[in-house]
């Protein structure tokens, strides 16, 4: 066989391989997830973009509502979840230090004071005030590694108070039911809790740099990159669509949280909302990752740039 078939011959097993692989792909299953304030993942559900997408492949979008980062990186590991929409990096790098490999496709947000410790109602409260003090909120987070951070700047860890492992929206029930002293909650949470009359201790602002991005497993980067290529490309198209057609996606995201259109307007201009990974970004994963090994929140260090595909940067 001349060289020029061997290579026609081989072109045409690696095309059919890979034809072969994304006709075997019936379905992808995606984490929705609509707050802090995800804009682009509520428009993306909202107006079935991804659908739209992949309905000519016969490609079925199954959306799973999973908000929590480390419930993500487990649905992850046990195959029933190929892309998040939005994770948090905290959740990301400490599901990476276990061996659950997971990659960054994209960017999504850059939320500061979107996350936040918020105290009981009554008298305003301080970080140093929490010792001893029962804090609920979900473990393995951006939100944990904020509340952690804050204790660290008063010379305090963890161990300093009772942490009780809960999601956002029964912390938040739990602060005002007079259960806890402090919750930590994100976007329209913290927003109704101060409406209900508790108060925000801190929040991310000066503590934490949380990075929101879209994720995907290891094995669906693996088997199914170009049609990861092709969801990143629906959600950047989106984040475009979101900055031509403000009021509109504020009504969308604002009616999905449960919001009025001013503190929709401001979740928004919190959210800080982008797509391509930057140098910043990757200098910032790093940091992160000593801070949760040296806070025993990650087992073991890795390579951070290995967890950011080409396609995050471009």
């Amino acid at each position: 066989m001349t060289l020029k078939k061997l290579l026609l011959v081989t072109a045409m097993v690696l095309t059919g391989s890979l034809s072969a692989a994304q006709a075997a792909t019936s379905e992808i299953n995606v984490a929705y997830v609509k707050s802090p304030f995800n804009l682009q993942n509520i428009v993306m559900k909202q107006n079935q973009l991804l659908e739209k997408e992949f309905q000519k492949d016969g490609i079925k979008i199954n959306w799973v509502s999973i908000n929590s980062g480390a419930q993500q990186a487990q649905a992850m590991a046990a195959g029933s979840l190929d892309v998040s929409a939005v994770m948090n990096t905290a959740s990301l790098l400490m599901a990476n230090g276990a061996g659950n490999k997971i990659y960054i496709a994209t960017g999504v947000a850059r939320p500061t004071q979107v996350f936040a410790v918020v105290g009981k109602p009554g008298k305003q409260m301080k970080i140093e005030d929490l010792k001893g003090k029962k804090v609920a909120g979900p473990k393995g987070t951006a939100l944990h590694q904020i509340l952690v951070a804050a204790l660290n700047s008063k010379g305090m860890n963890i161990k300093d108070v009772e942490f009780l492992q809960m999601d956002p929206a029964k912390a938040q029930a739990a602060l005002l039911g007079g259960h806890v002293d402090a919750a930590l909650l994100a976007a329209g949470l913290v927003i109704k809790a101060n409406a209900s009359g508790a108060k925000t201790i801190v929040t991310a602002d000066g503590y934490v740099n949380p990075l929101l991005v879209m994720a995907a497993s290891e094995k669906f980067v693996k088997e199914n990159k170009p049609l990861l290529e092709r969801i990143v490309k629906v959600h950047r198209q989106t984040t475009k669509w979101i900055g031509d057609n403000y009021e509109q996606a504020i009504a969308m995201g604002a009616k999905e949280e449960g919001v009025s259109l001013d503190d929709a307007k401001k979740l928004a201009q919190w959210s800080h909302y982008f797509d391509v990974i930057t140098d910043n970004d990757m200098n910032s994963l790093k940091l992160d990752q000593t801070f949760l090994i040296e806070n025993g929140m990650m087992q073991n260090k890795v390579n951070t740039d290995q967890l950011v595909l080409p396609m995050a940067r471009q």
